[in-house]
């Protein structure tokens, strides 16, 4: 008889190694499973071993971003939108930071790289139905674009979810996104109307 696993406790052992890498304790087979009440035995049943626990966590990251980024419901309106989905970014690194500094750690690789890069590229598609609102410029790239959204919402993630600015820093994204989505060829006032209207954290 197979026994079926329990995702509760795969997600229990990731979300520990993430602590245990941000509190910079050693992270070993034992140390892992110190007062879970799991065995060593599960991260291999969950993993295939520890080598395969570290890429695990980090797409784990890019899973769970794309469970909001997939939450947030297209409106007709494509820039609030945007903003919308800069918010759930930031959501996501506020409910799990440790998590979030592992997924761009480089230095473990990842199972599905092409599902991590699909968490840019619905930027991109909203960029795109921006451009054919008539919202912004259609001489503009949407990855480029995008790809500026998404460095304004890493920083302040950066910033506030794993470093030393307080939560009230989060009001910058609306005045940075208002600039960039401008500078793209929003008209300055609604621009800003729509983004308020998604920057909801």
């Amino acid at each position: 008889m197979v026994r079926t696993k329990d995702p509760a406790i795969r997600s229990l052992l990731i979300d520990r190694a993430a602590q245990m890498l941000a509190a910079r304790e050693p992270v070993t087979l034992r140390s892992l499973v110190a007062g879970t009440g799991v065995s060593t035995m599960a991260v291999y049943t969950y993993f295939g071993g520890m080598d395969r626990l570290w890429k695990a966590m980090r797409q784990e990251g890019f899973t769970r971003l794309a469970a909001r980024l997939d939450a947030v419901s297209p409106s007709a309106d494509p820039v609030r939108d945007l903003a919308a989905l800069g918010a759930a970014y930031l959501s996501n690194a506020l409910a799990g930071p440790d998590l979030y500094r592992v997924m761009f750690d480089a230095g473990f690789e990842l199972e599905d790289a092409a599902a991590a890069d699909e968490t840019l590229h619905c930027l991109v598609r909203a960029v795109e139905r921006a451009q054919a609102a008539g919202r912004f410029r259609d001489d503009l790239d949407p990855l480029e674009l995008a790809t500026q959204s998404w460095t304004i919402g890493h920083g302040l993630a950066s910033l506030v979810a794993t470093g030393p600015l307080p939560r009230q820093a989060l009001a910058h994204g609306v005045p940075l996104l208002t600039a960039l989505f401008t500078s793209a060829g929003d008209d300055p006032g609604q621009c800003r109307r729509s983004v308020e209207s998604g920057w909801r954290l």
